[in-house]
């Protein structure tokens, strides 16, 4: 398995033969709790992706019943046309969002400058709510536009926690709604 994970790109495709995936790579992944949850991340052939291929990728997803994807872009990124077709999948309950490759370069999360950030469940979120008697738009804001909230893949409503360090208290915790 570490071996595969070490290969390079062109030692992967090689690996997969001539008859390699027609519209670049797809990877599959299942969440841990919930198997059936899945989530889908391509990487294009193309420098441009076009509405083709935004289309090729939604039918595939849904011939599969998946409703969530990343798509990893290169420098040229979409088409206008592109784009409005991606902006058009919240409609479908499909969610695709668009990672440039230099964004996938380093893992902010694990950056030393960048707070612990926990998203929490629907739950913790109420409870949350209800210990310390607040209302949604009394919680500081967070954008859904957010590296980290792109990075954990947050809707609008979703609260997450934040760990900070802190001299005078050794630890200070808040947390943001995501508008």
């Amino acid at each position: 398995m570490q071996k595969e994970l070490d290969q390079s790109l062109e030692d992967y495709r090689e690996s997969l033969g001539e008859s390699g995936p027609p519209k670049g790579l797809l990877v599959v992944v299942n969440h841990e709790e919930d198997p059936s949850d899945t989530l889908y991340v391509f990487l294009p052939d193309e420098d441009r992706v076009n509405m083709k291929t935004i289309r090729s990728y939604v039918d595939q997803m849904q011939q599969e019943q998946c409703t969530k994807a990343i798509l990893i872009l290169r420098d040229a990124g979409l088409t206008p046309a592109a784009k409005s077709a991606i902006a058009e999948l919240l409609s479908n309950k499909i969610t695709m969002e668009c990672f440039y490759e230099n964004e996938l370069m380093v893992n902010i999360t694990e950056h030393k400058l960048v707070p612990e950030h926990i998203v929490l469940t629907a739950e913790e979120k109420q409870e949350l709510l209800d210990t310390y008697r607040l209302k949604e738009s009394q919680l500081p804001k967070m954008q859904s536009s957010d590296p980290v909230a792109r990075y954990y893949g947050m809707k609008r409503g979703q609260v997450v926690r934040i760990n900070r360090p802190s001299e005078t208290a050794g630890r200070y915790i808040t947390y943001r709604i995501v508008v």
